[in-house]
């Protein structure tokens, strides 16, 4: 049967914390739609990059515009199978809004799945639904919930993740992949076929949410999921772009999240692996003038395993030289190299399209992560049934 969640938003809740959630349930087939109080929708709500630099606490700059696709005056809880709270600034002030707290205990009362993560605890402090209830948060919430008689679990690390009953709490985004994965269980999906190892070819100016919505995604499901950058080792970071569409004549670009690798290129058995994928944004500008670049992507392409790459990933496929005669799409800017490359070009309109030929899947921006996921997913042999 069809799951259906509502995701509750506000302005500068973090970015991850929201589009994670919202793109990778999409993919697994279910329904999910956000509101936020005061909005309608089509409207838009700012997001904020929180992460850690080494200061007392994290640092913010401006993330992605996020659109609601749905009113939160005209929604009703009994429609929906779970909630699921994105941490962040916004909960400060949604938790000071009756209609929201209203709403929350409507959830608790009829004994829905919630999910909350990160300052997202807030809310359910404010609205007294954790009385006696254990779980997490990120720690600055701890004296809240513990005054809001919750049974505290101090996290042991940011990727720390409690489930008590139809609740799960986690600290941070860091613990998305274990977060969204209790969640799912707990709407009663069923993942299949994850025993997969899949590999992501990763640079400096990657597309922040071209590399990160994919790669938790796919470690909701369960495959081992390793990140690599030529010259970079494991532990080490790329810095992401931020490309938003505004209302100029292209996107604009803002700083991302750092990205943390997760092996070192050069000490990799690529034959080892299921799929590739190869995340967008600038990155794929200078990646496809690398010679060991080229030679790993025309291996999997020879080997036909699956390959996914999406927005300006495809100037690396053009430069292997691997696109002629396949059908494909891009961002509609690198038209020019897809075309040159011999490729069949598939027009993305609109812009979340995604298509699948062979063993490839190409999709032409972060929009189009849902139906991207999907597609490589059903690649893969990898299923979420409920």
């Amino acid at each position: 049967m069809a799951k259906k969640v509502l995701i509750l938003c506000g302005d500068y809740m973090e970015d991850y914390e929201v589009m994670v959630p919202f793109q990778a349930l999409l993919a697994y087939g279910v329904a999910v739609d956000a509101v936020c109080p005061g909005k309608k929708a089509g409207d838009v709500c700012r997001t904020a990059v929180h992460q850690g630099l080494g200061h007392q606490t994290y640092s913010e700059s401006r993330g992605h515009n996020f659109t609601v696709n749905a009113t939160f005056d005209e929604v009703d809880a009994s429609k929906y199978d779970g909630l699921l709270i994105p941490g962040g600034r916004a909960p400060e002030y949604l938790a000071m809004n009756e209609s929201v707290l209203d709403f929350v205990r409507k959830f608790f009362g009829l004994g829905k799945s919630i999910a909350s993560i990160c300052h997202g605890q807030l809310i359910l402090a404010a609205a007294g639904t954790v009385k006696g209830r254990k779980c997490t948060a990120y720690p600055s919430v701890r004296p809240a919930l513990i005054d809001a008689g919750a049974h505290w679990i101090e996290p042991e690390t940011l990727a720390s993740c409690v489930i008590d009953g139809n609740l799960v709490t986690a600290a941070t985004y860091i613990g998305h992949p274990e977060f969204i994965r209790l969640f799912v269980k707990e709407l009663g999906g069923t993942i299949t076929g994850s025993d997969k190892r899949i590999l992501f070819l990763c640079g400096d100016y990657m597309e922040d949410y071209e590399v990160m919505v994919p790669f938790q995604s796919l470690q909701v499901l369960e495959c081992h999921v390793d990140a690599v950058c030529p010259k970079k080792k494991a532990g080490e970071t790329c810095p992401t772009a931020i490309h938003d569409f505004e209302g100029d004549q292209t996107y604009s670009e803002k700083p991302g999240h750092d990205f943390t690798l997760t092996a070192t290129f050069e000490d990799l058995n690529f034959s080892s692996y299921d799929a590739l994928v190869i995340p967008g944004g600038r990155a794929p500008e200078y990646l496809a003038l690398d010679e060991k670049v080229i030679t790993l992507v025309k291996e999997f392409m020879e080997s036909r395993k699956p390959v996914a790459s999406i927005c300006h990933g495809q100037q690396i496929l053009a430069a292997a030289g691997v696109l002629k005669g396949k059908k494909c799409t891009a961002y509609p800017a690198v038209k020019l190299n897809v075309v040159l490359s011999g490729a069949i070009w598939l027009e993305p309109e609109p812009i979340d399209r995604c298509f699948t030929d062979g063993n490839l899947v190409t999709g032409a921006a972060w929009p189009g992560h849902p139906e991207f996921i999907s597609q490589l997913m059903k690649l893969l042999g990898i299923q979420v049934s409920f």
